[in-house]
């Protein structure tokens, strides 16, 4: 059975899908036809049930529950993981303006679905002047003065600095400090109209591409290095480090907790519709004992 799969082309994704792909592991009969797309794609063709099975970000799930759910493997969430506010003036000034609604204030964002423009409106409710650009340029932009400041998330985290740009606000650190939870990023989920017996093995098996990633670190790195926008070896796994983790392998009752209490929030705040199906993959109905 062949199935659509889309993801980012980002280190932490194709570390995790590498083995599946290439068949490294058992895929129980699965044939997957890729597309490599940044995070705000992912989450637009979400919208249009575009794929099978996509990578998107958890504030995108919450307007597709009706038609994705969420597998128990290949999600990144973590701590000291989050997005980050940069500028290239004075941060304090910035966060003040932030903080009184300052409209002339521009923000780049790598897009609307993202979990990191979930992040900035909790923090920041009254900073509505947003920009949606590629989550690569985005420093570009703050740099040329496109915008004030910039939302940046995946490998950005280590390289706005040398480029002489300043942190506002780390919004990961805001959550944590907020709630004492992970913070959920983006989540792996498969459409609904499959099977249920289809989509357990699409869990099954991602969960085993995970498990052969840790166990075989280096085994993908030709792979994770030609999607890797120029990236130093050392860069791809500090990326890969910060995440992928035991969430990725199982979410767990800590990761699903995360999950929700970010789903419960984002509705107390009239941030996301509301949900009215079970998120998370269903259980294999027992067939009765005769």
């Amino acid at each position: 059975m062949k199935l659509t799969l889309g993801f980012s082309p980002c280190p932490n994704d194709t570390f995790i899908f590498d083995a599946l792909i290439h068949h490294k592991i058992d895929t129980e009969g699965l044939e997957f036809e890729v597309f490599y797309d940044d995070v705000e794609t992912l989450n637009q063709k979400a919208m249009r049930q575009a794929l099978d099975i996509t990578k998107l970000s958890y504030h995108a799930f919450a307007y597709v529950t009706k038609n994705y759910a969420l597998l128990d493997s290949g999600s990144a969430l973590g701590f000291g993981v989050g997005p980050m506010l940069i500028c290239k003036a004075d941060p304090n000034e910035i966060h003040t303006q932030l903080s009184t609604h300052n409209p002339q204030l521009k923000i780049g964002i790598p897009g609307k679905y993202t979990t990191a423009n979930f992040l900035l409106g909790l923090a920041f409710p009254n900073a509505t002047n947003k920009v949606e650009l590629v989550f690569s340029d985005i420093e570009d932009a703050v740099l040329e003065g496109r915008v004030d400041a910039g939302l940046i998330i995946h490998e950005n985290r280590f390289t706005y600095q040398n480029k002489g740009l300043k942190k506002i606000i780390d919004l990961g650190d805001y959550w944590e400090q907020l709630t004492g939870c992970a913070i959920p990023l983006g989540g792996i989920v498969v459409n609904r109209a499959l099977p249920l017996d289809i989509q357990h093995k699409i869990n099954r098996v991602l969960r085993s591409s995970v498990e052969f990633a840790f166990a075989n670190p280096k085994s993908g790195l030709d792979y994770i290095r030609s999607h890797a926008q120029e990236m130093s070896e050392e860069v791809m796994y500090k990326h890969i480090d910060l995440y992928v983790n035991k969430y990725s392998v199982d979410l767990g009752i800590e990761g699903k907790k995360a999950i929700k209490l970010l789903f419960d929030t984002a509705l107390e705040k009239k941030i996301i519709p509301e949900i009215t199906e079970e998120i998370f993959l269903n259980p294999m109905v027992a067939e009765p004992i005769k």
